[in-house]
């Protein structure tokens, strides 16, 4: 009997994968070199999808990988990790991704809504994993974190307006000096 011995790592997910109803990539973010090539990456999903997309499962053994899985609307949403990876871990992943969106969107959780927003779901992907280290699953402590960087960062369609509105002003106030 072989003895397999792995190395302690820290990462745990090798892939998130988000595809519509036809099985097209909206988001897949790969976390190492498992499928290194483009090609490789899109060949890979469309099979896990042919798999996957009339099954009632959520976990599937596919090409030398653990997939955790869950369907909505018009979408699925995948967590991938390696064949000995705890499937625990990849579900309590894909809960907190699932769940933080659900909230983002407000319950609205489809492709439309999901494109318009897409700027939130890159977000809390990073906040989820980050190079395939589990970070948090928490939704309520992601939506908060994407929360606040969100404030913080660039303009947002309100902030836009914020500023012609100001400029409008502070042009109305020149011409009338």
């Amino acid at each position: 009997m072989e003895v397999l011995c792995l190395e302690p790592s820290l990462v745990t997910v090798k892939a998130i994968c988000i595809l519509d109803n036809d099985g097209k990539r909206i988001l897949c973010k790969y976390y190492d070199d498992t499928f290194p090539s483009l090609k490789e990456q899109t060949k890979f999903e469309k099979s896990l999808f042919k798999k996957t997309h009339k099954a009632n499962g959520e976990i599937i053994m596919h090409e030398g990988v653990t997939a955790v899985y869950r369907s909505n609307v018009d979408l699925f949403f995948y967590v991938i990790g390696a064949q000995t990876e705890n499937e625990l871990m990849l579900m309590a992943v894909l809960n907190g991704l699932y769940d933080a969106l659900s909230l983002v969107l407000r319950k609205n959780v489809e492709r439309r809504a999901l494109t318009e927003r897409m700027d939130a779901l890159l977000l809390i992907v990073d906040e989820v994993v980050d190079g395939g280290v589990i970070l948090e699953t928490d939704p309520s402590v992601i939506t908060q974190r994407i929360a606040i960087k969100m404030e913080e960062g660039g303009f947002t369609e309100q902030s836009v307006v914020q500023v012609l509105q100001s400029a409008r002003e502070n042009l109305k106030w020149s011409l009338l000096k």
